[in-house]
């Protein structure tokens, strides 16, 4: 699919309300997936560009007592360390992990408020796997697809997930390089990090064609003034550009721009 018009934009006063809205449309798809009998799949980005969304969504869910049992989280990547016998995901535990982050920041968020049998169970956390990253793409297809993608831009170098720039539009999930202004970006994104010495070099991510051939919808958030040239690379835009990767979201389809008042400031 090619775009040669300016994707849609929606300015949000704060970070707060941009969170709020997304919350609302991914509860209101949530109800939909429901009434058909279905899981609804959210692709979820970790750090800080998804917070407010994950942090609303856990707040009207627990207001509403809202059923979040059969939502499933499609984590973009993760991480890897070197085994004996190739890469394997780092440790969890590590305050770099990504599937740390989905399960204290995201899952925990979610169900703070919610009864057992309406919280968003363990097992609906996906994560890719570096001895057979394919099977990833395969699990996604068999779902049904990934109803809602949240994407987030890197600063620097425009990447999403850990496709740096050249990355094809038309790949998978696979185990990547990450690239240099990815590891320094992802140094602000985990402040554990002291210096770049510890940042992971691989890591297992889905692909752009991943996210724009299984996703029905994308969503990029920006919100706060430090990504004035991700906002308006993205803006300036008409078709994906390979040198950054966040244009994929032309891509997508129902490609959609939210930025906060302050990220839109940027873009002028």
């Amino acid at each position: 699919m090619r775009s040669t018009i300016a994707i849609p934009v929606t300015v949000h006063p704060t970070p707060d309300a941009l969170g709020r809205a997304v919350a609302q449309r991914i509860l209101g798809g949530i109800e939909r997936a429901a009434e058909e009998s279905r899981p609804y799949l959210l692709g979820c980005p970790a750090g800080r560009s998804a917070a407010p969304v994950y942090a609303a969504l856990g707040a009207l869910a627990g207001m509403t007592r809202f059923d979040l049992s059969r939502l499933v989280l499609v984590m973009m990547d993760e991480y890897l360390a070197e085994g004996p016998d190739g890469p394997v995901l780092c440790d969890p535990r590590a305050h770099y992990s990504c599937r740390r982050f989905a399960e204290q920041e995201i899952r925990a968020v979610l169900n703070a408020k919610l009864p057992a049998p309406r919280q968003l169970p363990a097992t609906g956390v996906w994560c890719p796997a570096p001895a057979e990253p394919e099977a990833y793409d395969r699990r996604i297809r068999d779902a049904g697809g990934i109803d809602l993608f949240l994407l987030a831009s890197g600063a620097s170098d425009g990447h999403v997930a850990f496709n740096p720039p050249d990355s094809p539009a038309e790949g998978g999930t696979a185990v990547v390089a990450l690239a240099e202004e990815t590891r320094r970006d992802n140094m602000a994104t985990f402040p554990g990090f002291a210096a770049i010495a510890e940042v992971p070099h691989r890591g297992v991510s889905v692909g752009l064609g991943t996210i724009a051939g299984l996703s029905r919808a994308a969503l990029m958030i920006i919100h706060g003034g430090r990504k004035r040239q991700a906002v308006r690379r993205l803006l300036e835009s008409r078709d994906f550009e390979p040198g950054w990767p966040a244009t994929i979201l032309h891509r997508c389809r129902h490609p959609e721009i939210h930025l906060d008042a302050a990220a839109a400031r940027e873009a002028q």
